[in-house]
């Protein structure tokens, strides 16, 4: 029997924590420190594109984002071109797939039957797999002379009258990197609004069916409102896809600085830009203006993802009150 001053002391001690307690509070842990690691990363991101960019920002000032002058033998420096080309590029590739997508998630969710939903599907999936040089070496080597063959004399042909359509068919340029940019970011477009029609209750659109509404009245008073968050929220992804890529457009695209309004013509974008000159770019003034440059594309790509989860939560928000 131990002594009344041991036992005393024994009954003091604090029980022993609960071992599943030991696992929550190192689970939270490790939790928070994933939660912290992102912020920080993006905090250093942001400080060193700063940092870098300053020096151009400095000599250029605001003329910097509005000049088209590159000339990396006289330190004259200009993201004007860049930025156009990736807004232009970007435009087309989402004018083109935005739709294709659209229509061909309706046909896999609606239309198809079961065995060919599932094999499309699959191929789409793979598409996605592609590394980004492949279609970028597709390009260059298969599609742009089909462009310059065939499909950029028609569309002079047709529509030469428009400043958009006129030149001589080189196969490459803005038009080209576009079309290469909408087959890139198509199977994303499509595999999320596939799922996001495939989750519309069967329920609903049974009831469309059941008043005498035809196939086609049920997708666009039922489906496509049901799933409206849902692909608005693709669209966003792919955009923010297309504003980044760089190999596939650095093949196709030209890579001139240059800006033109036809979409014959060859071109830059910001990510073609930093993906030729970077190794090349030896001047401080050279290297901080294409930092920039990276600041530039940064900022856009940050711009798209507040805007789009804006206008996701109003969108989800109305919806809520509709049910």
């Amino acid at each position: 029997m131990l002594p009344p001053e041991t036992a005393s002391a024994a009954v003091n001690y604090p029980a022993p924590r609960p071992r599943h307690l030991q696992a929550d509070a190192i689970f939270k842990g490790l939790t928070v420190i994933g939660a912290i690691i992102v912020p920080v990363i993006m905090a250093g991101i942001v400080w060193e594109l700063l940092a870098g960019s300053l020096p151009a920002l400095q000599k250029f000032g605001v003329r910097f984002f509005f000049t088209e002058a590159w000339n990396p033998v006289t330190q004259n420096f200009g993201a004007a071109s860049s930025i156009y080309g990736t807004i232009v590029s970007t435009a087309i590739a989402m004018m083109l797939a935005v739709p294709m997508s659209l229509v061909i998630a309706l046909f896999l969710v609606e239309l198809a039957p079961p065995w060919l939903s599932k094999v499309v599907g699959t191929m789409i999936e793979l598409l996605a797999a592609i590394p980004s040089i492949i279609y970028g070496m597709w390009g260059l080597f298969i599609f742009a002379p089909f462009m310059s063959k065939y499909v950029q004399p028609f569309l002079g042909d047709t529509l030469g009258f428009l400043p958009l359509f006129q030149g001589p068919p080189l196969g490459i340029g803005m038009l080209t990197a576009g079309i290469i940019l909408a087959f890139m970011i198509l199977p994303f477009i499509t595999a999320i609004c596939r799922d996001v029609f495939a989750l519309v209750p069967p329920v609903m659109k049974e009831s469309g069916y059941g008043i005498g509404a035809t196939t086609w009245e049920v997708t666009y008073k039922v489906t496509i409102p049901y799933g409206a968050v849902g692909v608005l929220g693709a669209v966003f992804l792919g955009l923010g896809r297309a504003l980044g890529e760089t190999m596939a457009v650095t093949f196709v695209i030209g890579n001139t600085h240059r800006i033109s309004a036809s979409f014959f013509a060859p071109g830059n974008s910001i990510a073609s830009c930093l993906a030729n000159e970077f190794a090349e770019a030896t001047e401080p003034t050279y290297v901080s203006s294409l930092i920039a440059l990276g600041l530039v594309l940064f900022v856009f790509t940050f711009v798209v993802q507040v805007v789009s989860q804006m206008l996701l939560r109003r969108m989800y928000r109305s919806w809520s009150l509709k049910i």
